[in-house]
């Protein structure tokens, strides 16, 4: 990268200081949302959206709860006419939601931006006009008079047309490429523009302060929007209006300092769609709040429906890593990850609490319509026994002992790492079925018989190798006693006899699960479970199944 020297810092910082963002802690009020999905998403789409298309977007738009909803610009071609026409004369605007339009300071394309509105209830007429230094010199070849001389006789249009047509019209201004002008130049065209509309408590106008371009890290946003904040006319007339694009990456970082700094309102789109880079992500910002409980008041329960319709609109796909809405985003590959998620839901089980903490996960994820199977704990090579034993639980029942969850894990993680693939929940259920329950190769259990004196004494039938025999055997409890029958008459050792067993819900059926551990002379364990409707059957089973995994490669003694 040999041509670092000839990138300048094209952003301009405040002429006095302004910090006082940085004392705060975190957001405590939801801003006003303004989608601009319909105008900065659509007009970055290959193929943007046809009319019916953009009506059933907004409509989303709306079911969400956008309040505020940017609906294109109606002058610049036919298909945005109609789509607006479309809008107002269908009724298709609910009374609680101002549409918003775009305009240049053009005298026939505000003219046509009024006309377009007639028969609207209220709407916001958005002017803006290009400040920076980059656009004066190179695009305009204006000076900062003549750029000021646009701005004010396009505000002066908006009050002329705006007189003249029946409806209730909010003004809003934005400088265009706010991020490369001037602060003391930004400042004047606003203060200046104001001066022509005379804000008022009941008619408050918005200032738009754009980051069409983000030049800076986010903090220098931060403190370009509270010089302006702090030095405005009409302040408290005026809603701060922030517009970050996204084009270092810092979108959602810019609009959460904005916010901080003053700003009122957001303008930006779902997951981010827009030109370049993109826009700010309003998702991420609605959650991000979310997070820290403060109600975002926007709508993302069902968040895998929105997404749906946004790909279909769009034809663009919400990435795996997307915050918040990526098939991926709660998703735990790491061991330690799941472990510690596993743990987390476990104790949120066992405890009473008022607030969530799980670790690894910023917020529940049936919050906003995921469900933890399928989207917490994804099993492959790299995933460690808590959270395979977590899926097995929480899908299918089974509560193994830890060091089988151990033993299991390596048995799943060595089959992912061989098929190079995730594996899928009912995957993992079937390598633990086949490997672990109610395996009757070559011992098979066919029945036993008790006879309690002063210990316990059974008579159990089993099959070896496809031959019927009988054994006796005693011990200090009924499992003890198969285990010695076994050991004694077949010529197998093993020792350390590790059992756990729980009820297992299933529909409307009820089963009784067991786990059995043994070690083998050479120390290896090998377990083994068994399900039956019966407990003790059900422990036999695990022990039959844990002692057949064992003499798989030890000599039965005839």
């Amino acid at each position: 990268m040999k041509n670092f020297d000839k990138y300048t810092r094209g952003y301009f910082m405040p002429p006095v200081r302004s910090m006082k963002w940085a004392e705060k802690e975190y957001i405590t009020e939801a801003p006003t949302w303004c989608s601009v999905d319909l105008r900065d998403g659509n007009q970055a789409l290959v193929v943007p959206m046809n009319l019916e298309e953009k009506l059933e977007y907004f409509q989303l738009l709306v079911k969400i709860g956008f309040k505020e909803i940017e609906v294109g610009f109606p002058a610049a071609s036919e298909t945005e006419y109609t789509f607006l026409r479309t809008l107002i004369e269908e009724d298709l605007i609910p009374d609680d939601v101002t549409i918003q339009v775009l305009t240049q300071s053009r005298e026939h394309i505000i003219k046509k931006t009024f006309e377009s509105l007639k028969g609207a209830k209220q709407a916001v007429v958005h002017l803006y006009n290009s400040t920076s230094v980059a656009q004066r010199e190179q695009v305009f070849r204006k000076s900062k008079e003549e750029i000021i001389d646009i701005a004010v006789s396009g505000a002066k249009l908006l009050k002329k047309y705006a007189a003249e047509t029946p409806g209730n019209f909010q003004f809003q201004y934005s400088p265009e490429s706010f991020t490369g002008t001037e602060l003391e130049f930004a400042l004047d065209i606003c203060n200046q523009v104001l001066d022509v509309w005379q804000p008022t408590p009941e008619n408050k106008v918005i200032i738009n302060l754009p980051a069409t371009v983000s030049l800076s890290m986010p903090h220098v946003y931060a403190s370009q929007i509270e010089y302006m904040s702090d030095h405005m006319n009409y302040r408290e007339n005026v809603i701060l209006s922030l517009h970050p694009h996204n084009d270092r990456g810092s979108g959602v970082a810019d609009a959460e300092l904005g916010i901080l700094a003053g700003g009122q309102r957001v303008e930006g789109t779902l997951f981010g769609n827009g030109e370049r880079t993109g826009n700010v992500d309003i998702v991420t910002l609605a959650l991000n709040m979310f997070s820290h409980g403060v109600d975002p008041k926007l709508d993302f329960t069902n968040i895998l429906d929105i997404i749906s319709v946004y790909e279909r609109m769009t034809k663009m796909k919400v990435n795996e890593r997307q915050p918040y809405g990526g098939k991926l985003v709660f998703a735990a590959f790491s061991g330690s990850h799941q472990d510690a998620i596993a743990k987390g839901m476990r104790w949120r089980e066992e405890n009473e609490c008022q607030h969530w903490t799980v670790p690894y996960l910023m917020i529940d994820p049936k919050d906003i319509g995921r469900e933890y199977e399928g989207d917490v704990i994804r099993i492959n090579s790299q995933s460690g026994k808590g959270g395979i034993g977590y899926v097995l639980e929480q899908q299918y029942g089974y509560d193994l002992p830890a060091k089988m969850r151990e033993s299991f894990g390596y048995i799943v993680k060595n089959i992912s790492d061989q098929q190079h693939k995730e594996l899928m929940s009912d995957e993992i259920y079937t390598i633990f079925y086949d490997e672990y329950v109610n395996i009757k190769s070559p011992l098979e259990f066919v029945k036993y018989h008790f006879i309690q004196h002063d210990d316990f004494r059974t008579l159990i039938t089993i099959k070896v190798n496809n031959e019927v025999h009988e054994f006796e055997g005693e011990g200090n409890g009924r499992l003890d006693a198969i285990s010695n029958a076994l050991q004694t008459n077949l010529g197998i050792k093993f020792s350390k006899l590790a059992y756990k067993e729980h009820a297992q819900e299933i529909g409307s059926e009820s089963n009784a699960v067991s786990y059995v551990g043994i070690t083998g002379v050479d120390g290896t364990e090998y377990w083994g479970c068994g399900i039956d409707v019966d407990i003790m059957t059900s422990s036999v089973k695990a022990l039959f199944s844990a002692v057949n995994k064992m003499i798989g490669i030890v000599q039965l003694i005839k």
